[in-house]
């Protein structure tokens, strides 16, 4: 499958929800990885990353205004001896504890389910980065209801041995609308460009200006594990 423009591709939807981006740089010397949110409500876009060590967390900037932040606040990513896992919900902790207790990505993800958000059922998405001596390799995963009235699930996953200068982006939405529709097919090819800065510019500068809220980007060396990354937010951060 031919790889689209990562910048063309975020550009022309208004509303692809959180977003979960995972790929080999042109060199083919770093992973690359990318999570986004966006908002529509006053209350889902008064958030923002915040680095913990070397985890990634989410802060609300009014708390207290939303009475159930169980959908919108939780670990994004967190980073593990020998891989990392991104998110975006608390799915993030299942597969982190199934890993530590011996078990994988795909069977953390099979305990659970798309958000109990009708009507939209905004899916679950996943992704988990592979190190391993020079070795590298990805995995991506969608949870989403499998009909209109949320009854059942559908869980989809995919492995990929990298190719350099190729990522692959899986994010909740199509597309905006009343009741959103959701992320079809497999996660979609795209170009990545040289540099970091360029990546993580560009990114930014891709997501819809009315509704993007925060973005974590990551370059992590494959031979040594060293990573550089960056967040933006649209909102600011008290002392920051």
């Amino acid at each position: 499958m031919e790889a689209n423009h990562l910048f063309d591709r975020l550009s022309e939807n208004p509303y692809p929800g959180r977003g979960v981006l995972l790929g080999l740089t042109p060199d083919a010397k770093h992973a690359a990885l990318a999570y986004f949110i966006m908002g529509r409500s006053a209350g889902s876009r008064s958030r923002a990353f915040v680095k913990n060590g070397d985890d990634v967390g989410i802060l609300m900037l009014d708390g207290g205004k939303i009475a159930d932040t169980s959908l919108i606040l939780y670990t994004p990513l967190r980073t593990l001896s020998d891989c990392t896992v991104v998110t975006n919900g608390d799915q993030t902790d299942t597969v982190c504890d199934a890993l530590a207790a011996g078990g994988s990505f795909e069977g953390a993800l099979r305990t659970r389910t798309f958000e109990p958000d009708a009507p939209h059922f905004t899916p679950r998405v996943s992704g988990i980065q592979y190190f391993g001596g020079d070795r590298f390799s990805y995995a991506l995963s969608i949870l989403k209801a499998g009909d209109a009235a949320g009854t059942a699930a559908l869980r989809q996953f995919f492995e990929y041995e990298p190719v350099a200068g190729v990522g692959h982006l899986i994010h909740t939405y199509a597309g905006d609308g009343a009741v959103l529709p959701s992320f079809s097919g497999e996660p979609a090819p795209v170009s990545l460009p040289d540099g970091f800065a360029a990546f993580a510019d560009g990114l930014w500068n891709a997501l819809n200006p009315d509704n993007k809220v925060s973005l974590y980007v990551r370059y992590t060396d494959i031979e040594n594990g060293a990573y550089e990354d960056r967040i933006y937010n649209k909102y600011a951060v008290e002392g920051a």
